[in-house]
């Protein structure tokens, strides 16, 4: 399986798995957004966190080459999609 399809199935084929251990991804980065905005007195939004992580999992791969870092990185870009999207969906039925 190459690195895009097992993003996928980290991001969307696992995500019942997923939310029962740590509640729906896209709320989870919400909730990472406001303790980050508390913790730091600035605004952080769930985008911010997720483009943080991508950047993170990046910086890690600039030291050293692991095929998880770029997995990672893809299934947030993934998750990040997901999140624009879901947004999007949400104020055409509002």
């Amino acid at each position: 399986m190459n690195i895009l399809e097992e993003a996928n199935e980290i991001i969307n084929k696992r995500s019942q798995e997923k939310e029962r251990m740590y509640g729906p991804f896209s709320e989870g980065m919400e909730r990472a957004a406001m303790i980050a905005s508390g913790s730091t007195g600035k605004t952080i939004t769930a985008k911010d966190m997720y483009m943080c992580m991508i950047a993170l999992k990046l910086s890690r791969e600039s030291y050293f080459h692991k095929t998880d870092n770029l997995l990672d990185a893809a299934a947030y870009i993934g998750a990040l999609d997901n999140y624009e999207l879901e947004k999007e969906l949400k104020k055409i039925n509002s």
